[in-house]
Formats: C-alpha cells, sequence, structure tokens
C-alpha cells in the first residue's frame, strides 16, 4: 500500500530534480539562448516562499544553517521593492550535502515552470567552458548572455554549479552585475538572483563538525561566524576555483556563504524515508538498513559522516527493493 504523505509540492524525488537541473545544463549552450537581445520572454516569476520554506523543512535533512540562511536572505531581498543590488549566495560543503537540492527547489518555488522557465540559467564548467584556450569568447559570450537576458526579464536566476572546477578569471565578467550601481551596459539587473556552488571549503566545514561533535556540543549550536571564515580562506587558497584571486572576493560582492555540514547517520536515514515516501511506498526498515549498511562513513575511528552525504540514496534504494 502506497504511503499516505504530505508533500509541500506535486512532483518529482530528490532524483528527479537534480536529474533535471543536469538536463538544463545540458540542453543550454551559449549560442542558442531562448532569451536573448531582440526577443521578448514573459517573466514567469511567481514566488512561494510559504512553499519553500516547507519543502525545506520536511526534505532537507540535516542543515539548519543553510536553511535559516537562505529562507532569511530571500525574504529579505523579495520584500525589497527596489533592493540595491542583486542577492547573491555561494553555496559550499562536502559532496551529497544538498546543495544542487537546496538550488533546484529555489527554481521550482520562484519561477512558475521552475527549473525549465527560460529565466532560470544553469552553467556547468564541464558542459558550457569545456576548453582553457576558449577563454576569451567564454567571457565575451558569458557577459553577453547574462545582459541579453537580464534585458528581457529582470527577475533571473542564473546558477552556476562546481565553482571549483570553473577556471579562474573567467567569473570576472560577472563583477559589474553584482555590485551596487543602478544599471550596466544600460541593463537593470539589481532584482536578479546569482548562486554559486561548490565543494570548496567542505572539509574546513567537516572538521569543525567533527571537533563540535567530539566536544558534545550540539550541531544545531554551529554558527555562521565559526564557519564563514574558514570557507572564505578555503576558496582564496585553492589555485583552481572560480574565485581565486577575485575581485568578487575582494570587493565582497557574495552577500551569504551558505554552509552544508556533512551528514550523519540519522540524516541518511531520513533521505531514505523521504526517497521512499516520494517512490509512493511504505518504509521498510529492511530497506533503510540496507541502504545505511552500504553507506560509507568516516572518520575510520568514528565513522560518523556519509562519504557522499545522500547524492546515491535515490540508486541505492532500487537495488533493496
Amino acid at each position: 500500500m502506497a504511503a499516505a504523505t504530505r508533500s509541500c509540492r506535486p512532483w518529482g524525488s530528490l532524483l528527479g530534480m537534480i536529474w533535471l537541473v543536469s538536463a538544463a545544463a545540458a540542453s543550454w549552450d551559449l549560442n542558442s539562448l531562448r532569451c536573448n537581445f531582440g526577443s521578448f520572454c514573459e517573466c514567469d516569476f511567481r514566488p512561494d516562499l510559504q512553499g519553500l520554506e516547507c519543502d525545506l523543512a520536511q526534505h532537507l535533512a540535516g542543515q539548519h544553517l543553510a536553511r535559516s540562511l537562505v529562507v532569511k536572505a530571500l525574504k529579505a531581498f523579495l520584500q525589497d521593492p527596489a533592493p540595491a543590488k542583486p542577492l547573491v549566495l555561494s553555496l559550499h560543503g562536502w559532496t551529497g550535502t544538498g546543495k544542487s537540492y537546496v538550488s533546484s527547489l529555489l527554481a521550482h518555488y520562484l519561477f512558475r515552470d521552475g527549473l525549465r522557465s527560460p529565466h532560470v540559467h544553469h552553467f556547468s564548467p564541464v558542459i558550457h567552458f569545456p576548453h582553457p584556450s576558449h577563454m576569451e569568447r567564454y567571457k565575451k559570450d558569458l557577459k553577453s548572455w547574462v545582459q541579453g537576458n537580464l534585458t528581457a526579464c529582470s527577475r533571473s536566476l542564473f546558477l552556476f554549479d562546481e565553482m571549483d572546477k570553473l577556471a579562474p578569471g573567467l567569473i570576472e565578467v560577472l563583477q559589474p552585475f553584482l555590485g551596487s550601481s543602478w544599471v550596466v551596459y544600460g541593463t537593470n539587473y539589481r532584482k536578479a538572483i546569482f548562486i554559486f556552488i561548490s565543494n570548496t571549503g567542505g572539509e574546513q566545514i567537516n572538521q569543525v563538525a567533527l571537533e563540535a561533535w567530539r566536544s558534545r556540543r550540539e550541531r544545531e549550536e554551529i554558527s555562521l561566524q565559526e564557519l564563514g571564515p574558514v570557507i572564505s580562506q578555503a576558496v582564496l587558497d585553492n589555485p583552481h576555483h572560480g574565485f581565486w584571486r577575485s575581485g568578487i572576493m575582494e570587493e565582497h560582492l557574495l552577500d551569504v556563504l551558505v554552509p552544508f555540514l556533512p551528514l550523519q547517520r540519522h540524516h541518511v536515514r531520513h533521505c531514505v524515508l523521504n526517497e521512499l515516501a516520494q517512490l509512493g511506498l511504505e518504509p521498510r526498515d529492511e530497506v533503510v538498513q540496507a541502504v545505511l549498511d552500504s553507506t560509507t562513513f568516516f572518520p575510520e575511528d568514528e565513522q560518523l559522516f556519509s562519504s557522499n552525504g545522500c547524492k546515491t540514496v535515490a540508486s541505492r534504494i532500487t537495488f533493496f527493493l
């Protein structure tokens, strides 16, 4: 019998959400834009913050800081009819901790057509910027693309995935769009949202969480004040990160650094139960336990944190049904 569960949204599983992000990235290139110069697209910006909060509370496991910071920043930004600058969020954490999931939820609850909206733009370094030798062309295309789409719809969402794999220097063309000027190149851009995603800082976040556990501190006591500086330093020390030696960092144009904590065993269990519910299945103890037993945890002595978060939960479930 199917499980009767309350859902904040009428569609898809976590796996389906992440697939949509990947499919969206794969289907767009810089030369075939749906909203560019000379074309008009009706903005489908329809924010549903109540739905977003509900979904985050129900389905984002173990991320009290990320949930609070994202909702607070988004509320303040959307309540301002004339924001001074775009909202710029940088999501950091270990693999599988929910960064892509949160970006998917933001697209879903901010735009009528979610990830399929012509005003949600997702970049992947491997797909969109694969050749370092083409960097100057990428810079020109990226600048024109952002400017053209903001001309068509000022309420646009730009997602930049795997910033730790993006060649340094490319993202600098965005610096004029992220500051507090009224217009850039004749375009009003202050209502846009930019989200940068990377694993950089994940090891440092994990270490803070581990030390808190060893000191018997509650996980919820970990604050942005202790994580923010170590994340920033990790970015500055990484020559492969898109923000390395970046004016965006030097000018403090990132509004919020959003840390994602490593997931413990009970968080992975939460992910398994959520995925079973999304599949319309009753929770089965043997399936939940089988997924947990097949998950690798670290450090070696404590076996505390999942080595890939909840990233492989959906695929693992299929082996044990």
